[in-house]
């Protein structure tokens, strides 16, 4: 049997303090027990060791080269032990721990990233990975587990009862367009007037596309002709610029877009007839037992929902 077979903690920790302290009586102290029981132990290792770990002379016990090397592991072992117990401890209160959060866009921006910030200012061990993506693939990966949870809408195909559902809120969508849109600043402007530009809109079965192509609908209107199909924010934005197009987008992120343009970037579209898409959800997956550290962003999220 190897050296280090029958170590334990205990006996790591107290040739460490004999090294420290230099006498068997005060390391004994410190280990809170008593001295016959530190020298036993001591023989016992040094016996198992086959050399021995200390010099004892008048001066007090002095490592050996051996006594220099378990000494030295000792303290990285029982610093590990101590930095485990700690991680141990904040997982236990969810204080730390990875998180896998999907979302669609607007609760990414009202919702996710508020609840990120106020975990992040009491448990900055929190490892949280966000994946922004149609509710689809969200609620397909939701079902195979590469989310905890995720914040967005069932699709027509899933079966919701593999699902626990905490209704959330709708969503009202703004249209954006350039400063130089000719309907820029305008009050009131009904959808009849939007018909002659181009758009840039998210594919087909996007809940804000449904919404929109509704809107035009239920007043007698055609849909737009002019469309450019693109989920990307970054396509939408681009074409914006420098044009008339005009880009429906979730108000938070709409929101988002004019804060961070500094009075420069694009403006939205005063509506006559506000837009709105249907309510959104945070689904959990009923097989998956959430962690602390889930359950510790998912509290932080609801309250903001």
């Amino acid at each position: 049997m190897s050296f280090t077979a029958k170590l334990k903690p205990g006996h790591l920790a107290l040739i460490v303090r004999i090294a420290e302290t230099g006498k068997l009586h005060l390391a004994a102290d410190r280990s809170a027990m008593s001295q016959p029981a530190a020298s036993r132990i001591l023989a016992e290792i040094e016996g198992r060791a086959g050399v021995a770990l200390f010099d004892r002379g008048p001066g007090g016990m002095q490592p050996t080269a051996a006594g220099q090397a378990v000494v030295k592991h000792a303290r990285s072992i029982l610093e590990g032990l101590d930095n485990l117990d700690r991680e141990i401890g904040l997982v236990q209160t969810g204080a730390a721990g990875a998180v896998r959060i999907g979302t669609v866009t607007g609760p990414a921006v009202g919702s996710v990233v508020p609840a990120i910030r106020a975990c992040r200012e009491r448990a900055p061990d929190l490892e949280i990975s966000v994946e922004v993506l149609p509710s689809a693939p969200l609620v397909a990966g939701l079902a195979e587990r590469q989310f905890d949870f995720v914040l967005g809408r069932i699709p027509a195909e899933a079966d919701a009862r593999a699902f626990h559902l905490t209704p959330a809120r709708t969503e009202k969508v703004t249209l954006l367009a350039s400063r130089g849109h000719p309907l820029a600043g305008r009050a009131g402007v009904g959808l009849g007037e939007l018909l002659d530009h181009e758009w840039v809109v998210q594919e087909r079965v996007s809940p804000i596309r449904s919404a929109v192509e509704a809107a035009f609908r239920e007043r007698g209107l055609p849909t737009p002709a002019k469309v450019t199909n693109s989920s990307s924010l970054l396509v939408a934005l681009a074409m914006l610029e420098g044009s008339s197009a005009i880009a429906p987008q979730s108000d938070e992120v709409a929101r988002l877009i004019e804060r961070q343009g500094g009075g420069q970037g694009p403006v939205r579209i005063d509506l006559r007839d506000e837009i709105t898409v249907a309510p959104f959800f945070v689904i959990r997956n009923k097989a998956h037992q959430l962690s602390r550290a889930a359950e510790t962003v998912l509290d932080e999220i609801l309250v903001r929902l």
